[in-house]
């Protein structure tokens, strides 16, 4: 079940919120477990054998915090330090075993005389995700940054959340602890809540579906044949895609994480205004990038040891960061490319880089990430660089025909996806709503309804509807 989906918004979502609210806000607890059954019955929806092993591991990794803190009472550190290791080495064995198992055994027959036999599974949806939110419980209960949660239910609830369980952001106990046991509701908040998911289905809806049509037909089309100009036609619409595509997931589980009376932390800051790699990976993914930075850069000795190891730990984090998003080799390869990119300009780039004209700086920012999506996007290495290559006018010449139909038929959905990639929009909404008071309120609620009765207008009558996080 995906959030932009009509049975979601006109069925699963009404009846969750019905349910919710029923209950009076004063049995937190009674509330915690309606959204805790609603959540169970989102994921079996899609994965109705793998709920048992999202179950499972979050019941075991509730004990193990149980047994961490024992120890820690006790003053065994040492104790506390094995359970520690046990629960990091069983989450990882179950991400690997899931995602990595099949990748591992398929290279080692290629590599080596052997044909070990193994069974492609199917990736439990959202792993990652919930995996990583585990983690980081178990270390911060460790680190003594978090107290023990107690009750099973408010645990069960911080791992399986619907709103952020399948495609993040990445949220971290210490985000919601308190919020798990008292959050604040109001009318106000839960309006901003609605309008936020509106916002975000539309982005999803109308913004990547539309421009994603436009990467599907191209990437189709064998590189070898494709002119440089419609090379990068496509991988700058894919650029909008999957930005539009996970920024909107994003916001609308913000948005449902409001509705319910929790506020998680931001995923997106408009990435594509960045200046150089180094901000964009500030403002992209925000969830994620700090998570390795605080539970692995960072404990490696971040850039603490000397310049050597300073190298090493990057390296490791974006070789973490490619394998995190998939367990193929362009992934790696996405991962290895942004790692050498930020050494690149924390060592060379950096001591000129900031004097360039503010133009120069996005468009070198720009032409990097538009670069790192071929590989992102692509099914093997081998295609990737075919397809750098026809952007680089090795494919079917420089211009075509085609290109330029693209072109000119996608040209005002383009100036729409920059205008909306933009802070444009955000600030003349506020300032619009300050100058107008009720009048500019009254405007905007107007304008959430229209994208809301376009967007189902556009989910019933399309077709193509994908989620491009769903794999990770």
């Amino acid at each position: 079940m995906v959030f932009s989906s009509i049975f979601f918004i006109f069925m699963f979502l009404p009846a969750a919120l019905i349910c919710y609210y029923l209950v009076p806000a004063r049995f937190i607890a009674v509330r915690n477990v309606v959204l805790l059954i609603f959540s169970i019955l989102f994921y079996a929806w899609g994965e109705p054998v793998y709920v048992i092993l999202m179950l499972f591991s979050t019941m075991c990794n509730y004990f193990l915090g149980l047994d961490i803190n024992h120890n820690i009472k006790e003053d065994r550190r040492r104790e506390a330090g094995r359970t520690l290791i046990f629960a990091i080495v069983f989450n990882l064995f179950i991400l690997g075993y899931f995602k990595y198992a099949g990748f591992l055994i398929s290279n080692l027959n290629a590599i080596l005389p052997v044909d070990i036999p193994f069974k492609e599974l199917p990736l439990p949806i959202g792993i990652s995700f919930y995996t990583f939110q585990t983690m980081s419980y178990i270390i911060d209960l460790y680190r003594g940054k978090v107290g023990v949660q107690k009750s099973y239910m408010r645990f069960a609830l911080y791992v399986t959340m619907f709103p952020q369980l399948i495609a993040g952001p990445i949220v971290r106990y210490d985000d919601v602890e308190k919020q798990l046991a008292d959050r604040q509701y109001s009318l106000t908040k839960f309006g901003n809540g609605a309008a936020r998911f509106i916002v975000g289905m539309g982005k999803k809806v109308f913004l990547a579906n539309n421009i994603g049509v436009v990467w599907t037909d191209i990437s189709a089309t064998a590189p070898e044949h494709l002119s440089a100009l419609a090379a990068w036609i496509g991988i700058i619409a894919y650029t909008f895609q999957i930005y539009f595509d996970f920024s909107g997931y994003s916001d609308m589980a913000i948005g449902l994480g409001k509705m319910f009376g929790f506020e998680f932390l931001e995923n997106f800051n408009y990435p594509y205004i960045a200046k150089s790699i180094t901000e964009f990976w500030r403002r992209w993914h925000m969830s994620l990038s700090s998570w390795f930075k605080e539970y692995v850069y960072i404990p490696l000795g971040g850039n603490r040891e000397g310049t050597a190891k300073q190298i090493r730990n990057i390296l490791v984090v974006w070789l973490l960061t490619g394998l995190w998003h998939g367990a193929q080799w362009t992934f790696i390869a996405w991962g290895v490319y942004y790692g050498l990119l930020l050494l690149l300009e924390k060592f060379v780039l950096s001591r000129w880089q900031t004097r360039w004209p503010a133009f120069l700086q996005h468009l070198y920012c720009m032409l990097f990430v538009c670069i790192g999506w071929v590989f992102f996007a692509s099914s093997s290495i081998g295609n990737a660089f075919a397809y750098l290559g026809a952007m680089f006018g090795f494919g079917g010449g420089i211009a075509d025909g085609t290109a330029v139909y693209y072109l000119t038929t996608n040209f005002l959905l383009f100036v729409i996806l920059i205008l909306a990639s933009l802070p444009i929009g955000r600030r003349l909404k506020q300032k619009f709503v300050e100058v107008k008071g009720r009048v500019g309120v009254t405007l905007a609620m107007a304008g959430y309804v229209v994208i809301l009765v376009l967007t189902v207008g556009y989910l019933v009558t399309e077709s193509y509807n994908p989620f491009l996080y769903f794999r990770f």
